[in-house]
């Protein structure tokens, strides 16, 4: 297949929802609305078919919308994925990594674990997550941490995520400092994605976004990165924005999402088989028709990534009326 613009070569990178179950119900999530498809677990058998298709892949993310953990092949997947030299990760909450949980993902070979907290408080926790399991998982996480050093190993990289928000910001300067205490030297703040084409749900609205935040809130973030640069920890936001400049409106070209290189890099498969753009996509617009390019469970992954579909995609995504899922997508995502 010739790569263009328009016929791209077969991406390298893949999102691949292993599972959309979940055992939390956070207000950030999409499943606080409620579930865009029916529950379901992808199988070891149509992983192979699935991943297979890619000779060429390079990285894949087990994750999208539910907990990886909570498919109990999932080892097994990560092993044969190693088996072909490609590097794993996958986000997690946290909640069942138990001590065998972390041997069996030691064992097969896993590359990075991103643990999704939020807060660094239980109650911080319950305020966004619904739950109060916080103290649990930081017990997993030492224990982990712990085990990782003890052997010694190079892998699985640890890193901690904090979808930022109004409501919650003020606890990012103590995220670090758990971080810190825990043994974890990544910190990631993540930026809020909300439907720019409906009210919302739970956190995830307009009002709740950190975009074009306040003084206040970007001292926080100061006060976070000196705090990181005192503890040796790496200090990023999602995408590749530094924490304050994914904040900032003011440094953003309105139309940046022409730069995003999704379309043109990686997939995003979930549990159902449907294709989607990215993963960032189920968490931006309310028209979930509309981001669905194809299903692996019907069609062939090079004949979804070269039809009709995609190319429509591509080529409005280049226009100043993008896709609606890239316009609520946030500026300096991608970038």
């Amino acid at each position: 297949m010739t790569a263009d613009d328009a016929h791209p070569n077969l991406p390298r990178n893949l999102y691949l929802e292993v599972t959309n179950r979940c055992n939390l119900k956070c207000k950030a999530c999409i499943l606080y609305k409620g579930s865009w498809e029916p529950p379901r677990d992808i199988t070891l058998d149509e992983f192979i078919r699935i991943t297979d298709q890619l000779p060429e892949l390079e990285w894949i993310a087990l994750h999208g919308i539910g907990e990886p953990l909570l498919n109990e092949d999932l080892p097994a997947m990560i092993r044969h994925l190693k088996n072909r030299d490609v590097s794993v990760q996958f986000n997690s909450n946290g909640i069942l990594l138990d001590e065998s949980r972390q041997s069996a993902l030691i064992s097969a070979g896993l590359d990075e674990l991103r643990i999704s907290l939020d807060a660094a408080s239980p109650q911080g926790y319950k305020a966004m997550r619904n739950s109060n399991q916080f103290d649990r998982i930081v017990k997993n996480l030492r224990s982990f941490v712990d085990r990782i050093r003890h052997h010694p190993l190079s892998q699985p990289k640890l890193s901690l995520w904090f979808l930022g928000t109004r409501e919650n910001i003020a606890e990012l300067p103590d995220f670090i400092r758990l971080a810190a205490s825990i043994g974890v030297r990544e910190v990631y703040l993540q930026r809020l994605v909300f439907f720019q084409d409906d009210d919302g749900y739970g956190v995830a609205t307009s009002e709740k976004t950190l975009m074009d935040s306040d003084d206040k809130s970007r001292e926080l973030v100061n006060q976070s990165q000196a705090l990181a640069q005192q503890f040796d920890i790496q200090f990023n936001a999602s995408g590749m924005a530094a924490p304050l400049e994914s904040v900032r409106t003011d440094l953003a070209d309105r139309s940046s999402w022409k730069k995003c290189f999704r379309p043109k890099t990686l997939m995003y498969i979930t549990a159902n088989g449907n294709v989607l753009p990215c993963c960032i996509s189920p968490f931006s617009t309310s028209d979930y028709s509309a981001i669905v390019l194809g299903n692996v469970f019907e069609s062939g992954l090079e004949e979804i990534w070269s039809g009709s579909g995609y190319q429509k995609f591509r080529k409005t995504h280049q226009t100043n009326t993008p896709p609606k899922c890239c316009r609520g997508c946030g500026i300096l995502w991608s970038l």
